[in-house]
């Protein structure tokens, strides 16, 4: 059902872009400003990510000035650089109003020193402080995707009380669905459910009814651990509090739910040596010279397995059945320390691997790759004998694979594991460095077993 929606939605997007295309061929921009403004700020969002850069250009300045915040927190992050670029910092000041702290600070850590202060300087005092305390923090912290607009109330007044200011609010901030209660000194002592004030008489006193505050989140917190504890606590919002226990903000659901869409983004899209922020539609030189660099590391990952072919040349101009069968081993090693691999980056990204189980998990996938290695390396001799008809080659290609198979287990854990160690990116850097082991271990087995016992 879901993929179905999705599918519907995708084909609406593809009719939509294909309309607009033609009515800005035909110069209809007045009909195309109206399409516009009865479309989502996401869904127009949508729209420019799938246009092609002059086409999205001209869509841009049709927007609603109004809407073009919120259009702007949607878009990945190549194509608000692109646009941001084009817009003075009064426009870019203008755009922000009435945007939520965490939003501004987001789209300003964007641009240039110099051009966030002149976006700041246009914004009237409050919200200047605001924004400034949530780029004070690093991006990736829960103090940087918090929002400073909370509702707070004290412990010594009623429920009566509380609900007239709700009242003389008029308003209440996006997904609030708990109140924070602070002591005089802005600490917090207690959450105070929405829920509870409906269900509670106007006479009884808050510290009656507050509940004691949910495991608070430190306004040092990395954001994927915030998204961790979001997941298993089911929580909508959550305080975020100093070292001496201010309350400071509140993360949301939503915040949450673009840091796992983002991580999984990334993780996608590093596997292939991709920015996960990388417009589909950029100019090809820019593109080419993002992804000439993880080539250019391949290459000498390829060179390296190539050199070990090299050092057994001699065996190969012997023997041509070797060199038809040499790829099945480093093949078969690629695809079961991948598995791990991406099991290992997985229990990584999610908190479940640690100091304390590393080497459990790291005997555990020696075994699977023992137990694979036994498996396949009978299934493939097998195979060998009977197509090649030479039991040697059948041995030999045998060995070579349980060598592989329990190799890759161990590398599969051990590679992730020491990048995360050295904070480098297990997805960007594990699968590449895995291939490599595999395809050089493989080689080395396959070729030196053929050496000795055959030639």
């Amino acid at each position: 059902m879901a993929e179905s929606t999705e599918q519907e939605q995708s084909n609406q997007t593809h009719q939509r872009l294909q309309e607009v295309t033609q009515l800005l061929e035909q110069g209809m921009f007045v009909r195309v400003r109206r399409m516009l403004e009865d479309m989502e700020p996401e869904d127009t969002a949508h729209l420019l990510e799938a246009s092609p850069p002059k086409g999205r250009l001209v869509l841009w300045q049709l927007t609603d000035p109004e809407d073009q915040g919120e259009i702007l927190d949607e878009l990945s992050e190549d194509v608000k650089d692109g646009i941001m670029v084009r817009m003075a910092p009064d426009q870019l000041a203008a755009a922000t109003e009435g945007m939520e702290t965490d939003d501004v600070a987001y789209l300003l850590r964007s641009l240039p020193q110099d051009v966030s202060q002149d976006v700041l300087a246009q914004m009237d005092s409050q919200d200047r402080t605001r924004v400034q305390q949530a780029l004070s923090y690093p991006e990736e912290s829960a103090g940087g995707i918090m929002n400073t607009d909370v509702v707070t109330i004290r412990d010594d007044v009623t429920v009566d009380v509380v609900l007239r200011y709700l009242r003389m609010r008029g308003e209440l901030p996006d997904t609030t669905d708990t109140l924070y209660v602070i002591d005089p000194n802005g600490r917090l002592i207690g959450n105070l459910p929405i829920s509870a004030l409906l269900v509670n008489q106007p006479d009884v006193a808050i510290a009656d009814i507050m509940e004691d505050p949910d495991e608070a989140i430190s306004v040092t917190m990395d954001d994927g651990d915030v998204a961790h504890l979001f997941e298993r606590r089911n929580w909508v919002s959550a305080p975020v509090v100093d070292e001496r226990n201010h309350l400071v903000g509140r993360i949301t659901i939503d915040d949450v739910v673009d840091i796992i869409r983002e991580d999984a983004e990334h993780s996608m899209m590093s596997m292939a040596g991709l920015d996960d922020e990388e417009d589909t539609f950029a100019p090809a030189f820019k593109s080419a010279r993002r992804r000439s660099i993880w080539l250019g590391i391949n290459v000498l990952a390829a060179l390296t397995a190539a050199s070990v072919s090299n050092m057994f040349e001699g065996t190969l101009d012997k023997m041509a059945a070797i060199a038809v069968l040499m790829t099945i081993v480093p093949s078969m090693g690629g695809v079961a320390g991948n598995q791990t691999v991406a099991l290992v980056i997985r229990g990584l990204a999610v908190g479940h691997i640690g100091d304390s189980n590393t080497r459990w998990l790291l005997a555990k996938e020696a075994t699977v790759g023992l137990m694979n290695g036994l498996i396949w390396s009978a299934i493939i001799g097998g195979i060998v004998v009977v197509w090649k008809g030479s039991i040697e080659l059948g041995l030999i290609i045998s060995g070579a694979m349980l060598v592989n198979l329990f190799i890759a287990g161990i590398a599969g854990v051990a590679i992730p594991t020491l990048l995360k160690k050295y904070n480098i990116d297990p997805a960007l850097a594990g699968g590449m460095a895995l291939t490599t082991i595999t395809d050089v271990v493989g080689l080395l087995a396959f070729l030196g077993l053929a050496t000795l016992f055959i030639t």
